[in-house]
């Protein structure tokens, strides 16, 4: 697993890829801060950095699928699944260390705009246990779509495809709550019950309001799961498909 995790990072920071999607979330992360400040109208402004990630949000779920499109439908159309395939790792360390390896990059970014706080910090009073709990709901979100991106790249060979059906998955978990809110969910209540109940969008609101409950971060690890589990399902269904 240790060497498809390598392996794959190698080709993420021995080339421009992860620096040009950090530079991208870089640029949006800096777009909502700035947007945050921009309106101060007295010498006191309450700021929130739970606010900027809950905005960050919608637009981030464009940047996930560029990262994960890749994972392994670039293996297929470059003919290298084979070699993948016959390799020491099962398919499960394949997933695993492959998943890893994005969250990685991930968590880089998430790194990379630690200066924001710090900059707070400086020139402000930074409330640590609110920014812990922006930063853990944004973690939980991106590694779960991490996850929904790589099971749809098992898919399919195409890249754009793959980022594609990526996003369109992940348009659907935010906006699954706005649906159960509609008239047509209301005059179903057990179809209602049961929408919120897969809804992602309320779960990462509690974090942005500083709370932290367990039943949101098991929400989030089991969808987790649940997606790498489709994800090896898929690959090993091709694999024996092929003989």
């Amino acid at each position: 697993m240790f060497s498809i995790y390598k392996k794959e990072l190698q080709s993420f920071f021995y080339t421009p890829f992860a620096y040009t999607i950090s530079a991208l979330f870089m640029l949006l992360f800096t777009y909502m801060f700035n947007t945050g400040i921009a309106n101060i109208d007295s010498s006191t402004y309450y700021f929130s950095f739970s606010s900027v990630f809950y905005n960050v949000t919608l637009f981030f779920i464009f940047l996930i699928p560029i990262l994960t499109m890749r994972t392994f439908s670039d293996e297929r159309k470059f003919g290298t699944e084979v070699l993948l395939m016959t390799s020491p790792n099962n398919v499960f360390k394949i997933v695993i260390g492959k998943f890893l390896a994005n969250v990685t990059v991930f968590a880089f970014m998430l790194v990379c705009s630690s200066i924001f706080p710090i900059v707070t910090a400086i020139n402000g009073n930074l409330v640590k246990s609110q920014l812990f709990c922006a930063y853990l709901g944004f973690f939980c979100w991106g590694i779960m779509c991490i996850a929904v991106g790589m099971l749809m790249s098992s898919f399919t060979e195409n890249s754009i495809i793959a980022a594609i059906l990526g996003e369109v998955s992940m348009l659907a978990m935010l906006f699954i709550d706005d649906f159960s809110r509609t008239a047509f969910a209301e005059q179903i209540p057990w179809l209602q019950k049961t929408l919120y109940a897969f809804a992602a969008q309320p779960k990462f609101e509690y974090f942005s309001q500083s709370l932290i409950r367990l039943s949101d971060i098991v929400f989030f690890i089991s969808a987790v799961i649940l997606f790498l589990g489709w994800t090896v399902v898929s690959i090993e269904k091709r694999r024996w498909n092929r003989g």
